[in-house]
């Protein structure tokens, strides 16, 4: 089994449970601090493909998601995501090749 990782803020309850739920489970875990050192291009855009899209992983809460709803390419938006990680929804969780967003203990169970 691939290393699950977890991509989060240190202060989210989500992300929490996601990281709680794993090391339970005594699943080896590598979590990255999205606000302190954000996500790389390619896995962005691997965790696009594998959630069916990039609305999927824009924090509609944030004051800002709507600015970047409103871009019209999709390279915009990605490019506005890599540059204020803190507009993602949290946690993003990766398997591999595949990824979830949110709390998702239904899948997370069929990775073990």
């Amino acid at each position: 089994m691939p290393i699950i990782q977890i991509f989060g803020k240190s202060k989210c309850f989500d992300t929490k449970k996601a990281e709680r739920f794993f090391k339970e489970r005594g699943v080896k875990v590598q979590n990255i601090d999205l606000p302190r050192y954000g996500i790389s291009r390619g896995e962005l855009q691997s965790v696009v493909k594998a959630v069916g899209g990039l609305e999927k992983l824009l924090n509609d809460k944030h004051p800002d998601a709507a600015n970047v709803s409103y871009l019209a390419h999709e390279e915009d938006k990605i490019e506005a995501l890599l540059d204020y990680p803190a507009l993602l929804r949290t946690p993003i969780v990766r398997n591999g090749k595949m990824a979830t967003v949110g709390v998702n203990i239904e899948i997370w169970g069929t990775w073990l």
